[in-house]
């Protein structure tokens, strides 16, 4: 199963993701049960009203939290909340599984506050975040993924909304997203994105929870079949678009499936060899292919297509490269979605010809049809070793794999 967070348009908070969760299909009244448990952990603070209503956001049905409180305290200590959010779990029963991802939530929250006041961690006293709503929020969130059982399950985020404009709180005012925000997404693998909404769409705790919880970040919907959709309404009202956080829980497809870039730039002017050796020097930078196609452009010029698939932690130094030794002076760049076929790859020792040999190989699996392709490397070197062509070795190689293959199966 795959559960894809949608937080493309309206960002995401705690009570946002509760609310969908519930909609998706998590037990309200196991939900109520352990927020009442947990509430008395943390003193002065009650819950005078806690319920889940349908409502319309222009024109979305939609899951709202209606949380009345009555608490006397206007800030709190970090470390004050964590320990009742962990108290909570503990005396609700949860798994282990839960009880971490709850505490690495709120450990997310204290450590962007460490970093951003230059203070340690048991120092970091909450504002905005002193509420029970913050204990409401993870506590219940928790408890909802335990009862769907999602922590076994892939989860996928989309782009996430942050708005734009400023944000005004207890340090004053800033600009929007402000810096727990940044902070908390720094070094995730999670994307983030403005838009013209002019507000805070995407809050501390719901960006704690969703570095937490999301295993993997795509630009797009993954190949699935959907089997149920959970909305779950924030308290804002926005007019040109409805303050909803949408999940989708479904089955994928047996692929795998990332985002890379493609950078393509047309040279006419540059020669076989410098083009070979550019081949080996992006690869060296961490390229995932490299192809270059001939063909004719404007008057009638022959021209070299150079095309690079990598990925976004690379794309610097592959430009520096492709601009150093070429001289282009511009670099197409786009991404795209790619389709992986889970593959293993294995390392094996071989006896050919009275010689042990080690060699990598990729073992991959399509509609119940099982192949391998021995790395080229590996071939390139031993067919050296042997004085043999590399296809000659290639066919030893695959029939001493394939014995191993047939020794370990244990049909």
């Amino acid at each position: 199963m795959v559960l894809v967070i949608d937080p493309q348009i309206a960002g995401i908070s705690g009570d946002m993701l509760l609310c969908s969760l519930v909609d998706l299909g998590a037990d309200k009244n196991k939900i109520y049960d352990g927020i009442k448990k947990a509430e008395k952990f943390l003193s002065g603070s009650s819950i005078k009203k806690i319920d889940f209503q349908k409502i319309q956001k222009h024109g979305v049905d939609s899951l709202q939290l209606v949380l009345e409180i009555d608490e006397d305290v206007n800030e709190r200590k970090g470390v004050e909340i964590k320990k009742a959010i962990i108290d909570s779990i503990e005396a609700i029963g949860l798994s282990k599984k839960a009880k971490l991802f709850a505490e690495s939530c709120i450990n997310t929250l204290i450590s962007s506050e460490s970093k951003i006041h230059g203070i340690s961690e048991d120092s970091v006293h909450f504002h905005e975040a002193s509420s029970i709503d913050t204990l409401v929020d993870i506590v219940g969130i928790t408890i909802a993924l335990e009862e769907l059982d999602l922590f076994d399950q892939k989860i996928v985020c989309l782009p996430i909304s942050v708005g734009s404009g400023s944000v005004t709180f207890s340090h004053g005012t800033m600009s929007n997203p402000a810096s727990a925000i940044l902070e908390i997404f720094k070094n995730s693998n999670l994307i983030v994105k403005g838009n013209n909404a002019n507000e805070e769409l995407t809050t501390p705790t719901g960006a704690c929870i969703l570095v937490n919880l999301a295993t993997n970040s795509a630009e797009y919907y993954p190949q699935m079949k959907i089997d149920s959709i959970g909305y779950g309404a924030g308290q804002k009202n926005f007019e040109s678009f409805s303050n909803v956080l949408k999940i989708v829980l479904g089955s994928e497809n047996n692929f795998d499936i990332d985002t890379v870039k493609i950078l393509e730039t047309n040279v006419d002017d540059v020669s076989g060899e410098i083009l070979g050796n550019l081949i080996e020097k992006i690869m060296e930078k961490g390229a995932r292919d490299v192809s270059i196609y001939t063909g004719v452009s404007k008057k009638g010029r022959l021209t070299n297509l150079i095309s690079v698939i990598c990925t976004e932690e690379n794309i610097d130094n592959i430009l520096d490269v492709l601009v150093l030794e070429t001289g282009t002076l511009g670099v197409r760049i786009s991404d795209s979605n790619r389709f992986i076929i889970p593959r293993k790859i294995h390392d094996v020792s071989v006896i050919l010809n009275g010689q042990s040999f080690q060699t990598h190989y990729k073992q991959f699996s399509y509609k119940g049809k099982t192949d391998f392709k021995i790395e080229f490397d590996d071939l390139k070197k031993i067919s050296n070793i042997l004085n043999k062509s590399i296809k000659e070795t290639e066919s030893l190689l695959r029939k001493e794999i394939e014995k191993l293959e047939n020794s370990n199966d244990p049909s």
